[in-house]
């Protein structure tokens, strides 16, 4: 139990910190927009059940409605045609839920370029200067994005669409198939770019990762608090039998 011991004394002191990567859940938290002819994500909302009142004189609690893919969550291999066949966020196997990650830091490129795009050499150049992705962790990819917080601002949308950062269909081929990665995590509302739609294939960070059974996490916040590598994520997503994805509280340790 040294190894535990350890870590619990370095909680304790802040040598280890606890960083939270999870957006706020409320029903302001922005959400997806697809185009209207296809079914719409909800957003979050509670509904109170008792309040130490008539319902219930010594409790409060609340049902709450949302969508599995809203704030800060998690995507499973099921959620995507590619990944039909694969995993479904209850079948996640736990020992993924706790891995290394890296950081990789393009928020210049984007406060330049809202639609500014992650190639496969960008992430060559990232792992030449700091050494390998790690084996069974994820690739975070810090923009800035999470800056936003208006549905309005995330989304940025014009009569050309949608305008966000994300990664190009070869560099999401790339990490999924040749790379020992077991996800990527993202900062805007979704895994993809916002004009993703017209790549080819369409959104190919949930095509390809999922296809290949990995995984997204998208609406992260606070990655400007982690270091480019060392980083442990703690992913805690619902465990929904049969869901697609789930909201999540998303943690990372950091030494200090």
């Amino acid at each position: 139990m040294t190894l535990l011991a350890d870590l619990v004394a370095a909680l304790r002191s802040g040598t280890v910190e606890v960083v939270d990567l999870t957006a706020p859940l409320a029903a302001e938290t922005p959400i997806l927009e697809l185009p209207e002819q296809f079914g719409q994500t909800a957003s979050f909302r509670l509904e109170e059940i008792s309040r130490y009142d008539d319902r219930g004189p010594a409790w409060y609690w609340n049902n709450f409605r949302t969508g599995e893919h809203t704030g800060t969550h998690f995507d499973a291999p099921v959620h995507w045609v590619t990944g039909r066949d694969g995993a479904d966020i209850a079948a996640v196997p736990a020992g993924q839920l706790v891995a290394p990650a890296v950081v990789l830091d393009v928020t210049g490129q984007v406060t330049q370029d809202p639609d500014f795009v992650i190639t496969r050499e960008h992430v060559e150049a990232f792992a030449a200067e700091h050494g390998p992705l790690p084996d069974g962790g994820w690739l975070l990819c810090r923009t800035g994005w999470s800056a936003r917080t208006t549905q309005q601002d995330m989304i940025n949308k014009d009569d050309d669409g949608p305008h966000s950062p994300g990664m190009s269909a070869d560099c999401a081929r790339w990490i999924a198939e040749e790379t020992p990665l077991i996800g990527l995590g993202v900062e805007t509302v979704g895994t993809d770019a916002g004009a993703a739609a017209g790549f080819e294939p369409p959104f190919p960070c949930h095509s390809y990762l999922l296809g290949n059974g990995k995984y997204g996490l998208a609406q992260l916040t606070n990655l400007d608090r982690l270091p480019a590598t060392g980083g442990v994520l703690v992913t805690s997503p619902l465990k929904i039998v049969g869901g697609s994805g789930s909201p999540a509280r998303v943690l990372a340790l950091v030494e200090r």
